[in-house]
């Protein structure tokens, strides 16, 4: 390929790449302006777990004169790019596929899905189980005479750590089922430093969790288990080959005889007139 040839190449894939982009945040603003009406809502909704753990009175507060309209308006911009989080996918995988082999399309397209569909459900389930929990204790534990009245803006701080700690987390199957089809790690070297990913997952939980042991060990065992299920889930993968790659002789190297023999074929060849060729 000429030098003229490469570089309009690049900049066809700059103009592809910048159309994409365009069309993944035209969706995620339409989204958006279409959410944020609710933004109010939308927020009373994402504080509820800490609403329902505070004393019968108790309230949040906003110590910013700006907090009231621009953290509603931050949960909104969430939703809307959650929300049009399979299209933004979509726009992706469209400006990549091209360049991938038909392997790896059968590869990445499902670990694109599954990877985006266990984020999602490691939300949920620190949303429905964790912040419950969480929310509760630090109520229980406050002393005598002292009202929780945590500001709006450091509980988004705070439950945006936790989703994307929860959404990590549950990313781990899909990370060890890459690293394995890379050839990064084998199924055998994971399973034995399965001992010091477990103490791995309680580290992990008691940085991101609050001091209580219920919610460490909320964080640490579906580490722990979504590991165990990579490692099954990488062990199938690996094992499944076409039949025509097991029945298919190894590689071996040409002696010296079967060399010569070839020269000799090839010699004799180029040796013959045009017309008897």
């Amino acid at each position: 390929m000429s030098a003229p040839e490469a570089s309009e190449t690049f900049i066809s894939h700059l103009i592809e790449l910048r159309t994409r982009l365009l069309r993944a945040i035209v969706m995620v603003v339409i989204v958006f302006v279409c959410l944020f009406p609710f933004a109010q809502e939308l927020y009373a909704l994402l504080a509820q777990p800490l609403l329902a753990s505070l004393p019968k009175g108790g309230q949040m507060i906003a110590t910013d004169v700006t907090t009231p309209f621009f953290v509603p308006m931050k949960v909104a911009m969430m939703a809307a790019f959650l929300i049009s989080l399979p299209y933004v996918l979509y726009q992706l995988w469209a400006f990549i596929a091209p360049g991938l082999y038909s392997h790896e399309k059968k590869l990445a397209a499902p670990l694109v899905a599954v990877s985006t569909i266990l984020f999602l459900c490691g939300m949920s389930f620190a949303y429905f189980l964790v912040f419950p929990v969480i929310f509760g204790f630090i109520s229980s534990v406050a002393p005598e005479g002292v009202a929780v009245m945590t500001d709006i803006n450091k509980y988004l701080d705070f439950v945006l750590t936790l989703f994307l700690a929860f959404g990590i987390t549950f990313e781990v199957p899909v990370a060890v089922i890459v690293l394995v089809k890379m050839g990064v790690v084998s199924v055998e070297k994971l399973r034995e430093i399965r001992s010091y990913v477990v103490v791995g997952a309680f580290v992990i939980g008691a940085i991101f969790t609050p001091p209580d042991v219920v919610s460490q060990i909320m964080l640490a065992v579906p580490l722990w288990l979504l590991y165990e299920a990579g490692i099954v889930a990488a062990a199938i993968i690996t094992r499944k080959k076409p039949r025509s790659e097991e029945q298919e002789a190894p590689y071996r190297p040409l002696d010296e005889s079967e060399m010569e023999r070839e020269l000799d074929a090839i010699e004799a060849k180029q040796d013959r007139p045009e017309g008897l060729s």
